[in-house]
C-alpha cells in the first residue's frame, strides 16, 4: 500500500513539529499527524498493525521521537509504516502521471524532429 503526502500536508506537519518542539507538548502534533491520513488509510493501517489502533500507533512513534527535528520523526513514521507494508511517498500520484505525460510529449517531439531530418535527406 502507498500513501502520498503532498507539499501542503508536509508543511502542516513542519509547523506542527515546530510548535511541539517550542512548547514541549505533543498532543496537537499527534492530532495533526492523525489528521494527515484519510479514514480509508487509517482503516487499512489498523488492519496491518499489531495494536489495531492508529492513534496508539502514532503515540508510540511520538514516544520514540527525541523531539528534536522533523526528519527524525518522519523517518520513524516511515519505518513503522514500512513494517506494516505501507510505503509513505511525498508526491501526489497526479504529479507523477503529469510528469510521465510531459516526458512522452518530449519523446514525440524528438521523434518528429528526427522524422523531419530523415525526410530532408530524401
Amino acid at each position: 500500500m502507498e500513501i502520498f503526502l503532498n507539499k501542503r500536508v508536509i508543511r502542516q506537519i513542519q509547523l506542527s513539529v515546530a510548535d511541539a518542539i517550542e512548547d514541549g507538548e505533543i498532543d496537537a502534533l499527534r492530532e495533526d499527524l492523525v489528521s494527515v491520513f484519510s479514514d480509508d488509510d487509517i482503516e487499512e493501517i489498523e488492519r496491518r498493525i499489531d495494536s489495531g489502533d492508529f492513534y496508539e500507533f502514532i503515540s508510540e512513534i511520538l514516544d520514540e521521537w527525541s523531539g528534536e527535528d522533523m526528519d527524525e520523526l518522519m523517518e520513524l513514521l516511515e519505518t513503522q509504516l514500512a513494517d506494516a507494508d505501507v510505503e509513505l511517498k511525498y508526491t501526489a500520484p497526479e504529479t507523477d502521471d503529469e510528469e510521465e505525460e510531459v516526458e512522452d510529449e518530449d519523446e514525440t517531439e524528438e521523434e518528429l524532429i528526427v522524422d523531419d531530418a530523415d525526410e530532408e535527406e530524401l
